[in-house]
C-alpha cells in the first residue's frame, strides 16, 4: 500500500486518534501510541498536530462533522409516505437521541466533559455542534412549518430537546441505561428510541400539529 501523505495522512491520523482517545481517555493517550497505531512517524504526527491538545481538537472537529452529517435537518425526514411536518420533527428528534445514545457518542461526550475545564474552547465547540446546531435546525424548521416567530421557534426547540433528549441522554451518560452498541441506523430508529413519547411531546408543545 502506498504511503499516505498530506491530507490523506492527516485524516488517517484523526481516525486512528479517535479510536485511541475513546479507548484510553485523554490523559492516558500518548502521541507515541497514536503514531504507532497510525503506522506513521512521530515527526509526521507532530507536523500535522504539534500537541496532544491540537490532536484532540482535530478529533472533536471530525466527530462533530460526522455527527451533523448523519443527523441532517428535519426536512430530510419528510418523505412521500411521511409528509406530515410533525412526524418529520418527531423522527428528527428521535434520530438526534439515537445518535447521542450510541456508545461511541457517549464516550466522546464523557471525555469532553472531563476535559471541559482544561480546554473549554474544545468542549464548547462540541456542545455547539451536538446541541446548539440541532436546536437551530429545529427552530428554523418550526418557523417555516408552523409560521412561528424566531423567538417562538427557539423556545419550542429548547423545550422539545429538553423533554425528548436530555432525560435519556443523562441516563446514558451515567450508565443507567444501556447504550446503543452498534452505529445507529435510521432503519432501526423505532426500535432504539421511544418515538411515541417524542410524538406526545411534539403535540403538547405544538398543539395544532397533526398527530404523527
Amino acid at each position: 500500500m502506498p504511503a499516505r501523505r498530506g491530507e490523506k495522512l492527516r485524516e488517517h491520523i484523526l481516525w486512528t486518534a479517535k479510536d485511541v482517545f475513546l479507548e484510553a481517555g485523554f490523559e492516558r493517550t500518548s502521541m507515541d501510541v497514536v503514531a504507532q497505531r497510525a503506522e506513521t512517524s512521530k515527526r509526521s504526527l507532530y507536523a500535522h498536530f504539534p500537541s496532544k491538545d491540537a490532536l484532540f481538537s482535530g478529533v472533536v472537529s471530525l466527530v462533530r462533522e460526522l455527527y451533523l452529517d448523519r443527523l441532517g435537518s428535519p426536512e430530510d425526514y419528510v418523505t412521500a409516505e411521511r409528509a406530515d411536518p410533525a412526524d418529520a420533527l418527531v423522527r428528527y428528534c428521535g434520530r438526534l437521541l439515537q445518535l447521542l445514545l450510541w456508545s461511541s457518542s457517549l464516550r466522546t461526550l464523557r471525555m469532553g466533559i472531563a476535559e471541559a475545564e482544561r480546554v473549554p474552547e474544545i468542549s464548547s465547540g462540541y456542545y455547539e455542534a451536538v446541541f446548539e446546531a440541532p436546536m437551530a435546525r429545529i427552530g428554523a424548521y418550526a418557523c417555516r412549518a408552523w409560521n412561528l416567530t424566531q423567538q417562538e421557534a427557539r423556545e419550542v426547540a429548547e423545550i422539545l430537546v429538553g423533554r425528548t433528549v436530555y432525560p435519556d441522554l443523562l441516563q446514558g451518560l451515567l450508565g443507567v441505561r444501556e447504550p446503543i452498541a452498534e452505529r445507529p441506523d435510521e432503519a432501526t430508529l423505532a426500535a432504539d428510541v421511544d418515538l411515541d413519547r417524542i410524538a406526545a411531546s411534539v403535540r403538547r408543545i405544538l398543539p395544532d400539529a397533526p398527530a404523527s
